[in-house]
């Protein structure tokens, strides 16, 4: 019931935010750095609306911690930590660029550190991924309400493709040739949930990531569908060097001041065999 519930608000979500593909309000916000640098819109606010009125009333007791308005509530439940994290547009820029890829909407639910249920929606093509709790499976479910459940096709290590969430000239040169060894390069901007989408699809099959800010309502669902789907989370050195990191959601916006590879462990072993 958990996860028909949480899919269900992700639905609803997608179908505000379309609604205001071609007229919305936009204004300039505080990034998580200071700077006057991000962007809400009212279809952000509408569809944060939408998972709040449906949690409030679906899980009363649960806590909640949502992109916009900096919103916190605390759980309710006794002797438990359990919160959802809220991203009701992500790739608020892309959205106001009228972009056709880049723009998704996402929830988690945190038990503790751990994410026990997470879906991350695509606004433009309507598919939903996630799993519900005590589920080992993740599941790609379009529009149609076709599921498709996600597993691991092998690939040639040598015929892989990395997604950058930059542009190569801005990583260091240990982890730039560590990029060449890959048979070629993707870069991708706007929302962070469809980037790792590609990833889990497996468009890609590693995406790495500079120096970023770390947030409850974008990490959650990414670190939770990544680790089940069996992805490793490495970070990268300026001089090269890789490390297992385990990341855990964060309940406050956190600088993470390396670089980041997810990656599944036999292409992680291809890499460091090509060193």
């Amino acid at each position: 019931m958990v996860g028909l519930a949480m899919k269900e608000m992700v639905r609803r979500a997608i179908r505000v935010i379309r609604n205001q593909r071609f007229v919305f309000d936009a204004q300039h916000k505080a990034h998580p750095d200071g700077t006057l640098d991000d962007l809400v819109t009212s279809a952000d606010h509408e569809a944060q609306n939408i998972y709040l009125r449906a949690i409030k009333k679906c899980f009363p007791n649960y806590g909640i911690i949502a992109e916009e308005d900096e919103l916190r509530i605390p759980c309710r439940v006794p002797g438990r930590r359990l919160y959802f994290t809220v991203d009701p547009l992500d790739g608020t820029k892309a959205f106001a660029r009228r972009q056709s890829a880049g723009v998704g909407t996402m929830i988690a639910l945190v038990d503790e550190e751990q994410v026990i249920a997470a879906y991350v929606g695509d606004v433009m093509t309507q598919e939903i991924y996630g799993f519900r709790p005590e589920s080992k499976r993740v599941h790609r479910i379009s529009e149609f309400e076709i599921a498709e459940q996600l597993e691991n096709t092998p690939t040639p290590l040598q015929s892989s493709y990395v997604l950058l969430r930059d542009q190569p000239k801005n990583f260091p040169g240990p982890v730039a040739d560590l990029i060449e060894r890959f048979r070629g390069v993707d870069v991708e901007g706007g929302s962070i949930g469809i980037s790792y989408a590609r990833l889990w699809k497996q468009e890609v099959h590693a995406l790495l990531t500079g120096p970023y800010f770390s947030t409850p309502w974008d990490s959650a669902p990414v670190i939770g569908i990544s680790r089940k789907l069996g992805y490793r989370f490495v970070r990268l050195s300026s001089d090269g060097r890789m490390e297992d990191v385990e990341l855990h959601p964060p309940t406050e916006p956190t600088r993470n001041d390396y670089n980041l590879l997810v990656i599944k462990q036999e292409a992680l072993d291809w890499l460091r065999q090509q060193r």
